[in-house]
């Protein structure tokens, strides 16, 4: 509800007052009177007006003085006044006095009229404004108390970013266990320091350190213990080298230390100050102690290597060659210690692997297996079972080189993975080109390297050959090596499950050459397994050899597993097998590893 404006008449003339207030008469104002500048100041401080109309010529204070303290007070300066006058002259007077317009006498109430209405709607304009200027001064402040807030997250978000960015760029260039730089920041050290090599001749050495018991620790133990471990090791072999030593784990149970400024001969004195720093040591878990050695490669940065890479490879082969000399060693890199031969083997093994990957060097064999036992009624038994084994090519000697050459560089410098899918493709892509072999098989056996099975989608890659060559999976059968230890059983049974719900088969190969051997046959749903031919080869002369193949052929078959023996090599051997139950034997006795070819497993089988 709007109310009626307030007007204010300030005359010493009551019929002054008359006069205007009936001019007025038709605003539906409220009107009030005063007859002394006094009276009106009075009453305009009590309740401001909205319009005064203020005579000029009065007893006691005039009109000028009476606006002068209007526009004074704080109360009534923003109350606009119209001067009320006769003469002209005051009308300049007026307006220095605080005026906003005046009336001449004698009054025109039409004039009155449109002067104060004018006033009155600019007055409600001014308050409109007014309120709008304060609306919008409560939303400045409402937004600037809004953008102190906002500015204050931000900084805070600024911050965490740069705490985020900052914990990233460490988290990259360190490894999580020990804390220590990871592999990554090794690599680029040592890309800078050789590019320094090269250009100012800068003497440095690089240290690979190889953990000799970490295994034992992890395996028996638990990863937890293994993670401490390795973070106690790291802080003692710390405290060996200088500040300007760059330490690093590589991964696993292996560190790496850049030392500058150090001749060859200096940086063995290196290896045995961390030799004897870890001689002390003892890693307490759950009431064992464990003691540990290490074996060190010791490689000298020069001039002939241009890469991290590079340089991996001669430590790695001087770390090898350091462990043929025992546990707890150190090695130099010296070309000219090796044979000629065997130095060029040895460190090339990585370029020999994937070339003979490219141009097609290896060549897939087979082994039949013999049966030993009539099979159980209702059992199929006149298929054949083979198992193929990998063979390499050397184009340079013409002839042909044995996996215990090749596959233990292949497996030390993580070739390995590649040779398995090649053999697995090689395998499959045969038998789909020969389906008339299908009828023929009853099972065809792959090896398959631990490191292979771990990678993610080996099972859906596998059935996605399958179906590809139109191969039966109940033909397929994967042996897995208990001597490469499955170090996640929870992916090994994940993959075997997948391939075995499709019908694939698997043995444990090797069994009783490692001491997990029980534990894989309770936790895994393997097929069979094929006890470790160093055991069947001589327990026709060794009796403590028969003993042990009797207590696993027992245990086998306690848990319904049929039996393999490899390294049959005489009938003795054979008879000795058939008598405790074998289902099955392998070895030179009943043949000797061949080319795959269709027509001959044609012949195997006529």
């Amino acid at each position: 509800m709007t109310l009626p404006p307030d007007l204010l008449i300030v005359d010493d003339t009551p019929q002054n007052i008359d006069v205007l207030s009936e001019c007025l008469a038709g605003l539906q104002a409220r009107i009030r009177a005063a007859t002394t500048g006094e009276k009106a100041l009075e009453l305009a401080h009590r309740q401001p007006p909205d319009l005064i109309l203020l005579d000029v010529m009065m007893p006691g204070i005039d009109g000028f003085e009476t606006c002068r303290r209007l526009k004074a007070d704080p109360a009534t300066a923003e109350v606009p006044v119209i001067f009320v006058t006769a003469r002209h002259d005051d009308v300049a007077e007026g307006f220095r006095a605080g005026g906003v317009d005046y009336l001449t006498k004698p009054i025109q109430p039409d004039e009155v009229r449109v002067r104060v209405h004018h006033q009155l709607e600019r007055r409600a304009l001014l308050r409109e404004l007014q309120a709008l200027n304060r609306q919008l001064e409560d939303k400045v402040r409402e937004r600037t108390a809004e953008l102190t807030l906002a500015n204050h997250q931000l900084r805070q978000e600024v911050n965490e970013r740069r705490y985020m960015q900052d914990r990233l760029n460490y988290l990259a260039t360190h490894d999580f266990v020990t804390r220590l730089y990871n592999r990554n920041a090794l690599d680029a050290h040592v890309s800078e320091l050789l590019a320094r090599v090269q250009r100012e001749r800068v003497q440095a050495v690089f240290l690979l350190i190889d953990v000799d018991q970490f295994r034992l620790v992890n395996e028996s133990c638990g990863c937890i213990a293994g993670d401490e471990l390795l973070r106690s090791l790291a802080d003692c072999l710390a405290g060996a080298l200088g500040p300007r030593d760059f330490f690093a784990r590589l991964g696993g149970d292996k560190f790496g230390i850049v030392s500058e400024e150090q001749l060859a001969e200096q940086s063995l004195a290196l290896a045995r100050r961390l030799h004897a720093h870890l001689a002390p040591f003892r890693f307490e878990w759950e009431q064992r102690s464990f003691s540990l050695s290490a074996t060190i490669g010791v490689v000298p940065l020069d001039e002939d290597i241009v890469s991290f890479e590079q340089l991996m490879l001669r430590a790695d082969e001087t770390v090898y060659l350091a462990k043929q000399e025992g546990h707890g060693c150190s090695r130099l890199w010296r070309t000219h210690g090796l044979g000629v031969e065997d130095h060029r083997e040895s460190i090339n093994w990585p370029l020999v692997l994937l070339d003979a990957l490219k141009q097609q060097h290896f060549q897939v064999h087979v082994q039949r297996l013999q049966r030993l036992q009539p099979p159980a009624p209702g059992q199929p038994g006149q298929g054949l079972r083979l198992e193929t084994l990998l063979r390499l090519w050397d184009p340079q000697r013409q002839q042909m080189v044995l996996p215990g050459a090749f596959i233990p560089p292949a497996e030390r410098f993580h070739v390995v993975q590649e040779l398995d899918r090649w053999m697995l493709r090689e395998v499959l892509r045969f038998l789909g080109h020969h389906r008339d072999l299908h009828g023929l098989i009853e099972q065809i056996n792959l090896n398959l390297s631990a490191v292979t099975l771990r990678e993610p989608g080996l099972a859906e890659e596998v059935l996605a050959l399958l179906d590809t060559h139109a191969v039966p999976p109940r033909i397929l059968c994967f042996e897995l090596t208990e001597t490469e230890a499955i170090v996640n059983v929870a992916v090994a049974r994940g993959f075997m499950r997948t391939l075995s719900d499709r019908g694939c088969r698997f043995v444990l190969d090797d069994f009783g050459s490692g001491f997990a051997s029980f534990a894989y046959l309770r936790e895994l749903p393997f097929d069979a397994i094929k006890i470790d031919g160093q055991f069947v080869r001589d327990m026709d002369r060794d009796s403590t050899h028969a003993t042990l193949v009797r207590s696993m052929v027992d245990m086998a078959h306690q848990l319904g597993k049929p039996v393999v023996a490899e390294w049959v090599e005489n009938q003795d051997v054979a008879d000795l097998l058939a008598a405790q139950g074998v289902e099955w034997a392998q070895g030179f006795h009943f043949h000797r590893p061949e080319p795959v070819t269709a027509e001959r497993i044609r012949q195997w089988h006529g």
